[in-house]
């Protein structure tokens, strides 16, 4: 396991890690939990990330009272705030709703401080002097240690700096998009000027695209499965065009290479990912332990991804 530091700053997180959206709470019991952190921290994993919406909070309780028998400095963990409720104040980036619900996931975390906290979207209703400066505050407060955001533009992360360095606050380190073969415009080409300028890490999320880029709906919806479970992703799908015959195409293309290298699909998309030099940490969403088993191989099949492998996937993608 390879461990890459965050952007240009000193914190080292493992370039693959465990995420809790649709699985801690959902998917997965508690016993089921504390054997897949366990398989994690075994496999060299020491990151975790979490959010405050994910399943109304159960899966910040759950993920930390399985990291309660784990040193505290030997794990990095991140929570995200902006949907922590119904009340016309526990949503967004408010002042309010930023520190309430930064100390509510604390308190089902069990911990002191996150390692990482981020703004969970932007908030065109709060002024972004606001935003930084309570994000600053959290920091020096020592309730989070870095701060970053997810799913920001980058005229919204330019606007960010900016205010920080207007106002002397401590600027945002890291974003968390989606990034996978099938969405790159962001990461590869919007936040281009970032990286350089301002120095941020990514920890990217669905490296697998909600299950596209296993083959699993090459011939149809199983049962059981993420889009027959979820209609609300299904139709996301269908409206961005991703759910189509043209994808499928290029799914059976990369199925090939992924044979040629004597891996699944799954793992030739997460070693895809983590071939991205500005991609600090790959977060894996599993919902079992064998998915785990077949995720975590990624990191050896990334050394088989030459110059011309690469080349040749770009033709595919193209």
């Amino acid at each position: 396991m390879e461990y890459r530091k965050v952007g240009k700053w000193g914190l080292k997180i493992s370039e693959l890690s465990i995420g809790s959206w649709i699985t801690f709470g959902n998917q997965l019991d508690l016993e089921t939990s504390k054997a897949l952190i366990k398989a994690a921290v075994n496999n060299g994993i020491n990151f975790f990330d979490t959010a405050e919406a994910y399943a109304n909070g159960i899966a910040e309780s759950m993920l930390g009272e399985v990291l309660k028998a784990y040193r505290r400095s030997d794990i990095v963990v991140s929570t995200k705030i902006f949907w922590g409720g119904n009340g016309p104040n526990d949503r967004g980036l408010s002042r309010k709703h930023l520190l309430e619900g930064t100390w509510a996931s604390l308190k089902r975390l069990q911990m002191d401080y996150v390692d990482l906290i981020y703004c969970h979207r932007p908030d065109p209703e709060v002024p972004m002097e606001e935003v930084v400066l309570t994000m600053d505050q959290i920091v020096r407060n020592g309730l989070a240690l870095y701060w970053g955001t997810s799913e920001w533009s980058a005229e919204e992360l330019e606007r960010a700096h900016q205010t920080a360095k207007q106002l002397n606050c401590i600027p945002p380190v890291v974003e968390q998009p989606q990034y996978n073969m099938l969405v790159r415009e962001r990461v590869e080409k919007e936040y281009a000027p970032i990286y350089e300028k301002y120095g941020m890490g990514l920890t990217t999320f669905s490296p697998l695209a909600s299950g596209l880029l296993t083959g699993k709906y090459i011939k149809g919806i199983p049962e059981n499965s993420r889009l027959a479970r979820y209609e609300w992703l299904r139709k996301r799908f269908e409206e961005t065009g991703l759910f189509s015959q043209a994808t499928f195409e290029k799914l059976e293309k990369l199925q090939k290479i992924s044979l040629q290298l004597g891996c699944t699909l799954s793992q030739l998309a997460i070693a895809w990912c983590l071939k991205n030099p500005h991609v600090s940490s790959v977060i894996l969403g599993v919902s079992k332990m064998e998915q785990f088993e077949e995720n975590i191989k990624a990191v050896e099949v990334k050394e088989k991804l030459t110059d011309d492998v690469m080349a040749e996937i770009e033709k595919i993608l193209a």
